[in-house]
């Protein structure tokens, strides 16, 4: 990076505060060539940066950028003085992620001041959000966009709303995943593992908070919610323990997680006795079913799969047969194992074809009276002791049980799609499932190369909770035309590494689908926040259903 890039008028900086997101800016601005003052009361040493306590060390600065924790008195009195102390021409930014336009008037530079919000941690880059109110200096933004760029960042135009547009969506998702953990529903470490291998996120939500900081997530979730009233960013009571406390994160070697690498674990806990499976069915004929019928042949399961007629049979048999060939192209596995996979491999239409199977999959629509009587037929098929399980990603598993006489031996399977290349398996035990069956469930998908997370029967799963919330607000700042869909999803691939941006990932997954489990997901709590977005039924309404039809909310 060159001084060249950015704004010629940029020589020497100012930075007050040399927190996480401080520090960080002041190594990128003094990589690039600016002379950078950093001015902290702890004087940490920052590679490149004059550091100092004293505050008035900002006289004469080109750009003073204000980084210090979200307690607006303190901003106000530190941007006050600086204003006296530096000229008419001196940029000032603030990285509030609450007021922007309330920051800046409590400095005094109202025109000359613009937001400079950095979004996540993205491993490589990262997309900074720049803050405008309606009376900035128009050059500002343009200056501002000049600057992040110069940075090796990518600048995404936000409106002074709270929440912007990526610590909005970002803090909702962090914040549903704090809940999860509190009230016990899965482990730290499946709760990151679900959504690493799961959506692919370069890392886990609890991971994640660890580095943000627990004391920077908790005031900025207070700020949120003062400022909006939204359910959404409420602080979870557990937060707030831990900072009290002060378990931080990696900045106090254990949030979350211990850091560094290496602390002493809890020993994992015995597994209980396993049932033996060697034979295994699938109901069903579409992507997923064939996907996890692949998954068990290849794995050195005899497979059968089951589908409504010989012809869906066949054609889920042919997906099988295409997918190991191009595997086998890629050099993704040898061709004596796709043949020896395809010989495991059989098609049927009759349920008695799975009488003698140690475990049937179901893999059927998402409509839980369908799902109810492929499960009150294979118990009237399936041989005492087989386990019995489905592939929901949103319905209650304990439906399923109910409408067998063996709920003993009924769990969800929860693979992920494309089922032969996604690592997690959701393994969802309800009340009533025995202990063996769970234990089973688990080793069978390590046998699959899988990584099982173990979870309780709840709508969503850790995956489908965490995610379609996200998903959700993402919408909901389309409908309030807060943000373009190209803005919304730059945001979160640029500025938290996202493999796809919220709008992308729904196109992705189906319109279709994403709204069906929405209604699902508000059926089951009632949370006015999880009604869908407006603009996702109308989308779907019309039959623009995303990368499937073409269109979506982009256009294919």
């Amino acid at each position: 990076m060159t001084a060249a890039t950015l704004p010629p008028a940029l020589r020497t900086a100012a930075v007050l505060g040399l927190g996480t997101v401080g520090a960080a800016l002041a190594r990128s601005l003094a990589e690039a060539g600016v002379r950078v003052t950093g001015i902290d009361p702890t004087a940490p040493a920052v590679p490149g940066v004059t550091v100092t306590t004293d505050p008035g060390a900002v006289a004469g600065a080109d750009l003073v950028v204000e980084a210090v924790p979200e307690r607006f008195e303190l901003k106000a009195e530190l941007l006050r003085r600086a204003d006296r102390l530096c000229g008419p021409e001196t940029v000032f930014a603030t990285t509030t992620s609450l007021s922007v336009t309330k920051v800046a008037a409590a400095g005094g530079r109202l025109p000359r001041t613009v937001g400079l919000h950095p979004v996540g941690h993205a491993p490589e880059g990262g997309a900074v959000e720049v803050v405008t109110t309606p009376v900035t200096d128009p050059a500002l933004r343009e200056y501002a966009e000049q600057l992040v760029r110069g940075l090796g960042r990518t600048p995404v135009s936000s409106c002074d709303r709270p929440g912007f547009v990526g610590l909005g969506l970002l803090m909702t998702y962090l914040g549903g995943a704090i809940s999860l953990h509190e009230r016990r529903y899965a482990s730290r470490e499946c709760i990151d593992a679900a959504m690493t291998l799961g959506c692919g996120l370069p890392r886990g939500p609890l991971a994640q908070l660890d580095l943000m900081g627990l004391d920077t997530a908790l005031d900025t979730l207070t700020g949120l919610h003062e400022l909006t009233g939204e359910a959404r960013f409420l602080p979870p009571p557990l937060l707030l323990h831990m900072v009290t406390a002060g378990l931080l994160g990696v900045k106090s070697g254990r949030g979350f997680h211990h850091y560094p690498a290496g602390a002493v674990q809890a020993p994992a806990a015995a597994e209980a006795t396993v049932r033996p499976v060697q034979r295994v069915g699938i109901i069903g004929s579409g992507t997923m079913a064939a996907g996890i019928a692949e998954v068990f042949a290849r794995s050195g399961f005899d497979t059968v799969l089951v589908a409504r007629t010989e012809v869906r049979a066949k054609t889920a048999l042919d997906r099988v047969a295409g997918s190991l060939e191009r595997g086998v192209k890629r050099g993704k596995i040898g061709a004596e194992t796709a043949r020896a996979a395809l010989e495991r491999l059989t098609g049927a239409e009759e349920f008695e074809a799975v009488a003698d199977c140690d475990l049937v999959i179901e893999a059927v629509a998402e409509e839980l009276p369908v799902k109810r009587e492929v499960f009150r037929r294979l118990d009237q098929v399936c041989r005492p002791g087989a386990l019995l399980s489905t592939t929901t990603s949103s319905l209650p598993v304990v439906e399923c049980a109910a409408a067998t006489s063996r709920p003993e031996s009924v769990l969800g399977l929860h693979f992920f799609n494309p089922a032969p290349v996604m690592r997690l398996v959701e393994v969802v035990g309800t009340v009533l499932t025995a202990d063996d069956a769970l234990a089973t469930a688990r080793q069978l998908c390590t046998r699959l190369g899988k990584h099982p997370v173990t979870i309780s029967d709840r709508a969503g799963f850790i995956v489908n909770s965490l995610l379609f919330p996200y998903l959700n607000a993402a919408v909901r700042l389309l409908e309030e035309h807060r943000a373009t869909p190209e803005q919304i999803d730059t945001v979160m691939t640029a500025g938290c590494g996202y493999p796809m941006g919220p709008l992308t990932l729904l196109d992705a997954i189906g319109l279709d689908v994403s709204l069906q489990i929405q209604h699902s997901l508000h059926d089951a709590f009632r949370d006015p926040s999880l009604a869908p977005a407006r603009p996702l039924e109308q989308l779907v309404a019309v039959g623009r259903l995303g990368r499937k039809t073409g269109r979506g909310f982009h256009s294919y």
